[in-house]
């Protein structure tokens, strides 16, 4: 993540609120982790700082903290669906949306979309 990706998605935690409505809820599905690890960097050899899941697909990337940038590739290979991401660290249950740069509002459960859960 750049500079200043970085400062909007902190101030976003800090305040507790999205500073923009993402478009991309739509793409916000039940389901599963692909692997309890990123699987392209584990192929690789490599380490991760943080891991996210793409709420579409379930794919399990590294973060653009990390060297490789799995979850965000995935994003941008995918475009324009695969946007949105949920933590997977424990005790964080926030979602961001790559396209919009925003932090997530999951809608109300209806039964469809899971929208917490263990980090």
């Amino acid at each position: 993540m750049g500079l200043l990706k970085t400062v909007r998605f902190a101030f976003q935690r800090v305040r507790g609120k999205p500073a923009m409505q993402c478009t991309h809820l739509d793409q916000i599905h039940d389901v599963t982790p692909s692997s309890t690890g990123c699987q392209q960097c584990l192929e690789l050899g490599d380490t991760w700082v943080h891991l996210r899941m793409c709420m579409t697909d379930g794919q399990v990337g590294c973060c653009d903290s990390s060297q490789n940038k799995h979850a965000s590739g995935h994003a941008r290979e995918h475009a324009p669906e695969h946007q949105i991401v949920r933590s997977m660290e424990p005790d964080e249950d926030w979602l961001w949306c790559y396209a919009d740069e925003t932090l997530v509002q999951p809608p109300r459960p209806t039964g469809g979309a899971k929208t917490s859960g263990p980090g």
